[in-house]
């Protein structure tokens, strides 16, 4: 791997500790905080605020400085503030520093995504991008397990302090290693927001925000379905978590090589197939220990194949616009994840079992399909994408 290449690995991991760690600290934030665990919920809604907010605002704003200072300003805003999310006093402090360290989130995605593209070999973009994300499937396997230990026996303001700790190094990598790209000339941030007046964008921003919201539907719900259904044991879950992660791992470098052998178009809608069909079989064969854990992997594997491949696809589109669409991007899979997790835990309101929210998360991968499958149509016929 580039060490340019690494450093946006690195940042990746960061911010997948800080998005991912928040679910399994909730009761332990909660009792300190002396506040209930719904009220601690909200403070990963306020993150996800936080993304949707600050991806296209900051890219717009800091969009004509060159990219290696602009990765390290949002580097430096995720210290302050996973800094300051560790040492809150109360409620309202959490709240506002979760929400503040949520801003960088987006956009540094979708500005790394365009620089991991332009740093490259020829005809293996998709899987540079890969590289990046892959640092959110690592913080699955590792930094959010071991996060979560921390913060049981220790202290979930530790776990906050290893997270200031791997941003840190983010920053001196950043310093050392990223090349200095030439920031973009004659920038025209009307013309760029003019992207957002075609067709095409906004079938992106349908597919990402329903499509992934499919996954987040199934792991939002993960836990329950897995000890009510299946029959493991509570203490067993972090460990099947890890085996999901495994999954994701796997799945985002066979998305990025997918996107580049094929399109990232065909790869979208192939893969959010993929998603739904994994899903049918969650529900059917989750009573069954063994292939819950086979599938556990398989779907996490399948859902984030689908990372490289959109963030691509925003990029390719939007010529001219890209740093700005990449951000977008990752608001939309924030917007994916908090529909995801609401309309699966609708038929759970209402009585249904565990199972049921797969269900949803099948009808909104294959919506996303959909919405992937016009947008490669429209495609044809105006010939804006390979």
């Amino acid at each position: 791997m580039k060490k340019s290449l690494l450093t946006l690995t690195l940042g990746g991991l960061g911010i997948g500790i800080t998005e991912f760690v928040m679910m399994g600290l909730l009761p332990d934030i909660a009792k300190d905080l002396a506040i209930t665990i719904p009220q601690a919920g909200h403070l990963i809604s306020a993150y996800a605020l936080g993304v949707v907010i600050g991806a296209p605002v900051l890219v717009a704003i800091a969009g004509s400085y060159p990219p290696k200072k602009i990765l390290m300003a949002l580097m430096l805003m995720f210290v302050a503030f996973n800094a300051l999310s560790a040492f809150s006093p109360d409620y309202t402090t959490m709240f506002i520093a979760r929400l503040l360290a949520g801003l960088p989130h987006g956009a540094f995605f979708g500005v790394g995504s365009v620089v991991a593209s332009k740093l490259a070999d020829k005809g293996k973009e998709a899987r540079a991008v890969s590289l990046m994300f892959a640092g959110l499937t690592i913080a699955n396997v590792i930094g959010v397990p071991l996060g979560t230990y921390i913060g049981h026996n220790y202290s979930w303001r530790y776990t906050f302090v290893i997270i200031v700790i791997v941003g840190l190094i983010t920053l001196l990598s950043l310093k050392l290693w990223m090349p200095a790209l030439p920031a973009t000339k004659d920038r025209d941030l009307k013309k760029e927001l003019g992207f957002f007046k075609l067709p095409e964008a906004w079938l992106i921003i349908l597919m990402i925000a329903i499509g992934t919201g499919g996954l987040f539907s199934w792991y939002s719900y993960i836990a329950p379905l897995l000890t009510d259904v299946s029959g493991f044991s509570a203490d067993s879950i972090t460990y099947i978590l890890v085996l999901a992660g495994l999954g994701m791992l796997v799945g985002n470098f066979v998305g990025g090589r997918l996107a580049d052998r094929f399109s990232p178009a065909k790869a979208s809608v192939s893969l959010l197939i993929a998603m739904a069909v994994s899903l049918v079989v969650v529900h059917y064969i989750s009573t069954n220990q063994t292939l819950s854990l086979v599938m556990t992997f398989v779907t996490g594997a399948v859902a984030f194949a689908l990372a490289a491949p959109i963030q691509m696809l925003m990029i390719t589109t939007a010529k001219g616009s890209e740093m700005l669409a990449a951000s977008v991007s990752q608001a939309s899979f924030n917007i994916g994840n908090a529909l995801g997790a609401f309309l699966g835990g609708l038929p759970l309101a209402i009585g249904y079992g565990y199972t049921s929210p797969v269900v949803v998360g099948t009808l909104m991968a294959l919506t996303g399909a959909l919405f992937a499958w016009m947008l490669i149509a429209r495609n044809k016929r105006t010939m804006l994408v390979a």
